[in-house]
Parts: structure tokens; C-alpha cells; sequence
């Protein structure tokens, strides 16, 4: 059976980035890559495989635009217990402007990915003001894909890479309204053993009564066990209005006794729990 991994592609789209550093930093060798239209499918292609060595590679949070929302919705209910986060990975984001149209005024619609569109907002306003028509697209890549000779007034948002890959011209490179631009992408699959390092985090996601200081419980814990929460959002739980499910990041593996104490605390505390993984944090070179 062949090994497979998941991304949102298609080819050229930054998780194909993200893909490519994943193999390059784990040392992947002999996998089918599988582009998937969107995070959703590729999330979903992974919870269903049968084949326990398959991984999926996916955005969870971008520097300007925070979480990546689809994500979160998701990895939150996979089914299969078996499925963690393995690693993460991060990519720096360089945005271009790419179109046929020879100037700006020709321009009377950019597609992109929406996060992409929003990291450009300014950019976009002080470029074309409120001529312009936005289109979400499912990936930057596909926006620049879909780009024709024939219709000079679309423009796609994406990298250059992209571009030159798809033979596209670019009008207007270094778009990003902030250039401290990353995105932070995770590994998902089903691991091979539990081990710990000495720069761990480890993920969870809960959800608690719908009651005053129930999210403040959670903290203390956290608080009183000495852990550092390096990330949180928050996403409705679809199940009753303002109810929320949580999805945090501290420091440490939950194979450390006081991250292990702090997690069965946590679980007297909540209506739901699941541990998303314990894995090494990854360090920018």
C-alpha cells in the first residue's frame, strides 16, 4: 500500500511549501503526494486511510490573520484516536500581485485565498480604493491557476513561485500589508512511539459548561502546575448558542508528570477533552 501525504494544493499553494519542508525536516522518503481542494478534504482523506504511515500537512495559524478557523473546526473532530499531531512547521508568506493586465487600471477583480485578500487589505485599498471586486478562491495557487491571457481585468494573489510554475505574469511583487508574514503549519498522522524532548508543547481541545469562570478554572490549573499556554482560540461548538470549544498550546510534553497532572485536573473540569498531540516545537533557523 502506498504511503500518502496530504495537502491543500494545488502545486506551488504555500502548503505545498509546507509539505516540502516536512519531508525535507523528517526525513520522508517514498510518499505519494495528494493535493486535496481544500483543508477540509485533507483533513477528512487522512481520518478515513487505513494505512497507519499516511499524514496529512495543514495551516493552523498565520502571524497577521491569526487561526486558520476550517482548521481548528475540523482537526477538533477527527474520530480516529489514533490520529495526533506529530510536528509543526512554519513558512514565511511573500505575497504577489499577478495578472495579464499591463497596468492597474485595467484590474477589476482579485481572487486569492481569503486570508491571502486579508493580509492585503491595505495594499489592495490604497492600490485600486473601492474599484475592485474580491473573490475568495480555496488556495492562493488555484487563484493563479485560473488566471487567463484572454481577460486582462482579474489579478490573482499568490507566490511567485506559483507564478513562474504556472507561467503567469507578475505586476507587483511584496504585497503583504506586514512583512513579518508566517504561517504555522502542522503534521498530522498516527505516530510510531511516544517520546519526549526538552522543547515539547502539547495541544488539547475541550469544551466547558456554559457557566461563569469555567474557562478560568482551566487557566488556574495551568497556573498552579507552572505551565506556559502558548496559544488559545476558540470556536463554536455547533451544538448550542454560546457554547465554545477550546483549543490550547502549552509547553511541555504530556508524558511530564506535571503536564500529565495539570491534563487530569483539566478533565474534572470539562465536558469534553482530547489530546491533539505532544510534540517537539519547531525552531526557526
Amino acid at each position: 500500500m502506498n504511503k500518502k501525504i496530504y495537502f491543500l494544493g494545488p502545486k506551488t499553494s504555500y502548503s505545498d511549501f509546507a509539505k516540502e519542508q516536512v519531508i525535507n525536516d523528517f526525513k520522508i522518503e517514498n510518499y505519494e503526494e495528494c493535493p486535496m481542494r481544500t483543508i477540509t478534504a485533507t483533513i477528512s482523506e487522512l481520518a478515513k486511510s487505513n494505512n497507519s504511515e499516511d499524514l496529512a500537512v495543514i495551516p493552523i495559524e498565520n502571524s497577521i490573520e491569526g487561526t486558520v478557523k476550517e482548521t481548528i473546526d475540523n482537526i477538533a473532530r477527527i474520530e480516529n484516536p489514533e490520529i495526533k499531531i506529530l510536528g509543526e512547521t512554519i513558512v514565511n508568506i511573500e505575497h504577489c500581485l499577478i495578472s495579464y493586465a499591463t497596468n492597474f487600471s485595467e484590474i477589476k477583480k482579485i481572487i486569492s485565498h481569503p486570508q491571502a485578500l486579508s493580509q492585503c487589505y491595505d495594499y489592495i485599498y490604497e492600490t485600486f480604493k473601492d474599484n475592485i471586486v474580491l473573490e475568495p478562491a480555496s488556495s492562493t495557487a488555484n487563484a493563479v491557476q485560473s488566471l487567463s491571457e484572454n481577460n486582462k481585468t482579474i489579478a490573482a494573489i499568490g507566490n511567485e513561485y506559483s507564478a513562474n510554475y504556472y507561467k503567469k505574469p507578475i505586476l507587483d511583487k511584496d504585497i503583504n500589508d506586514e512583512k513579518f508574514n508566517k504561517t504555522r503549519f502542522l503534521i498530522i498522522g498516527t505516530p510510531k512511539q511516544t517520546k519526549t524532548t526538552d522543547n515539547d508543547k502539547t495541544s488539547i481541545t475541550f469544551a466547558t459548561e456554559n457557566e461563569s469562570g469555567a474557562l478560568c478554572k482551566i487557566l488556574e490549573i495551568l497556573r498552579e502546575n507552572s505551565i506556559n499556554m502558548t496559544y488559545i482560540s476558540s470556536r463554536p461548538s455547533r451544538k448550542s448558542l454560546g457554547e465554545y470549544t477550546f483549543y490550547i498550546d502549552v509547553d511541555g510534553n504530556v508524558l511530564d508528570s506535571k503536564v500529565s497532572k495539570a491534563m487530569f485536573n483539566i478533565l474534572q473540569h470539562v465536558k469534553i477533552f482530547k489530546h491533539l498531540g505532544s510534540y517537539p516545537k519547531f525552531y526557526e533557523q
